[in-house]
């Protein structure tokens, strides 16, 4: 739980680190009232606590709570939207006012960066494709856009940090942002995005279903999006741009939207392995691809 509130200060700001103090309790009550088996702790992120439980009919299930309410209450509706995809988790129950929901736990459940890579491409546009083909619901309030202007300004307050400044400069950044405003005016085909697909949001859901996908930031925009964050995680093994081409060939995906969607998202990902000790073979790979221009890209003319 110490570790959890770390997690969450870092995410929500000093008052949530002594939040996870009051999980217990809130997990106890939850379980009470929907008559469900609390089970162990299980892996958190940066903005909830997850505890495994079984529901009152024997199915495994995970209870995830957080100190931010109005976020898991939006996700919770996120993952009813992508229902019928039959490629997110069951929505058992939500409390808007606990901040609390019960999920399906999805299994076997192996993260998609532990599974066998060969036959990852593959599966990946068959989730892409299921995703996608959800219809946007009518007046659907987020976009892409929003989503990329969010990042851009949460991420790039860090460039003030001297480990980050040090080897990310503001020119960096700024070039980002313009590849990121060409690519969001050119946008042709927009679909309901996951909008965080990275490798730890897709979990191994069996033979009979294939790759699931968790935590939706549920938006509208270019479908290439949802396969930049895989496209990006080749940095530092086989490289970004041979991993573009097999992952564009695979989802049926513009590959040059897509490498161009990579300049975009480079300094991000150098920034998070920067944070984490990640590998230097990687984070040179990422730098060097947010410095370098996009030759078969004509809207990078203003570079």
């Amino acid at each position: 739980m110490e570790e959890a509130g770390a997690r969450l200060a870092g995410r929500f700001g000093p008052e949530a680190e002594g939040w996870p103090a009051e999980v217990p309790d809130l997990a106890a009550r939850r379980a009470a009232r929907r008559g469900f088996v609390l089970g162990e702790l299980f892996e958190s992120g940066a903005s909830s606590v997850v505890l495994r439980c079984q529901w009152p009919d024997g199915t495994p299930t995970v209870l995830k709570l957080s100190p931010d309410r109005a976020l898991l209450t939006q996700q919770a509706e996120m993952l009813r939207v992508f229902a019928p995809s039959g490629r997110v988790p069951a929505v058992l129950s939500a409390d808007a006012d606990a901040g609390a929901m019960v999920l399906e736990e999805v299994l076997p459940g192996t993260a998609a960066e532990d599974m066998p890579q060969t036959s990852l491409p593959q599966q990946w546009g068959e989730l892409l494709a299921a995703l996608h083909a959800v219809a946007p619901p009518a007046h659907w309030p987020l976009d892409l856009r929003g989503r990329c202007d969010e990042a851009f300004v949460r991420i790039g307050r860090r460039l003030s940090e001297p480990a980050i400044g040090a080897r990310i400069d503001v020119a960096a950044w700024q070039r980002a942002i313009r590849r990121c405003a060409t690519l969001l005016d050119s946008q042709a085909r927009l679909v309901l995005l996951h909008g965080d697909l990275h490798l730890g949001n897709v979990l191994d859901g069996g033979p009979s279903r294939g790759l699931i996908a968790i935590d939706p930031k549920a938006c509208t925009g270019d479908p290439c999006f949802d396969a930049v964050d895989y496209v990006m995680a080749g940095a530092g093994h086989e490289g970004v741009e041979a991993r573009c081409q097999r992952v564009a060939a695979a989802c049926g995906l513009d590959g040059d939207r897509l490498y161009a969607w990579s300049h975009v998202t480079a300094p991000m990902a150098a920034i998070a392995h920067l944070t984490n000790d990640g590998p230097e073979p990687a984070i040179d790979e990422l730098l060097a691809l947010s410095r370098r221009s996009h030759a078969n890209i004509s809207s990078y003319r203003s570079q």
